[in-house]
């Protein structure tokens, strides 16, 4: 994607060099530089980047989790940089918020068909994160609504059905969610 914005973060500097041109030539904007965990994680939470290019285990990352904390605040998909021993990438494929490999040497024809990946895959993601939140709503509410009905029932003798055209009801009448008159009867029948 034209103009794509890319922390890249790696300790030997002609690999960056060599990483900055490729991504030059597909049209990608590199916003922020590092070669430490921590200026990595400084760099990344000003620049704001689309996708974040760099070697999991930078120096000054002991004890620090740092592909966890850019998923964890959901910044951007992280695509590892990793040297051509499976061991390594095969460990790199299992981090958290990792989208996508870059391997060592350089493969410029690589570049683009990884990155596009990893955002296509991060979309996805954060779109199936979006609905599993929703779906989890939606069952806490259906569960409170249940449970209002059930009191309904129990207190004014009323049925399944009965208890539920009085809830939405109450809801039409005064434009609000079910939901919202399902805790109302709740806290005043309990």
């Amino acid at each position: 994607m034209f103009g794509t914005r890319i922390v890249i973060a790696d300790t030997d500097a002609a690999y960056l060099r060599n990483l900055k041109e490729a991504f030059r030539h597909a049209d990608y904007l590199v916003v922020g530089e590092a070669a430490d965990a921590r200026g990595a994680l400084q760099v990344i939470f000003q620049a704001e980047p689309q996708v974040v290019v760099l070697d999991p285990y930078l120096p000054g990352g002991e004890g620090i989790d740092l592909t966890g904390i850019i998923d964890e605040h959901r910044v951007a998909p992280v695509v590892a940089i990793a040297s051509l021993t499976r061991r390594e990438y095969e460990d790199f494929a299992r981090l958290p918020g990792v989208y996508g490999i870059l391997l060592k040497p350089l493969q410029d024809w690589m570049v683009q068909p990884v990155i596009e990946t990893a955002l296509a895959s991060y979309d996805r993601a954060l779109k199936m994160a979006k609905e599993l939140k929703d779906l989890r709503r939606e069952l806490e509410n259906r569960k409170i609504v249940e449970m209002a009905k059930g009191l309904l029932m129990e207190r004014k003798k009323m049925s399944d059905q009965e208890a539920y055209k009085y809830m939405q009801k109450i809801s039409m009448d005064r434009c609000i969610p079910l939901v919202k008159v399902a805790k109302n009867v709740i806290l005043h029948l309990r």
